[in-house]
């Protein structure tokens, strides 16, 4: 377990719809972060936001966020990290691997947001 960020273990959530969502968020190894995979969505946002707000309680310098899993992130999701990312006291987040539309929606409703960095897809 990252007792850094208190995330130990995959956290699927099955959604119950017809379109079968799942989100599945786990530590990262041998450095403070979490890996999300899957849909980010109204049926799966609360585990997300969640997981955020521990990545943001154990945050010091830098977060890591992998998201090269990840399928889909609506704009509820996309404004959870955004907020969480405002709130830091210090250092900032990095976004490792994200669908192209989120930076391009981080862009454009939180431009200049320091505390995100969206590094390479």
């Amino acid at each position: 377990m990252d007792a850094s960020h208190g995330v130990d273990r995959p956290v699927p959530v099955r959604a119950p719809s017809r379109d079968g969502a799942v989100l599945e968020i786990r530590s990262l190894s041998g450095r403070p972060g979490i890996r999300a995979a899957g849909e980010i969505n109204v049926i799966t946002r609360s585990s997300w936001e969640e997981a955020l707000e521990t990545l943001a309680s154990g945050h010091t310098d830098v977060s890591f966020v992998e998201l090269s899993g990840l399928t889909f992130i609506d704009m509820g999701g996309t404004a959870a990290l955004a907020v969480t990312a405002q709130q830091l006291g210090t250092g900032r987040i990095v976004l490792e691997r994200p669908p192209p539309e989120l930076g391009r929606v981080l862009g454009i409703f939180w431009p200049g947001l320091s505390t995100i960095e969206v590094a390479g897809r």
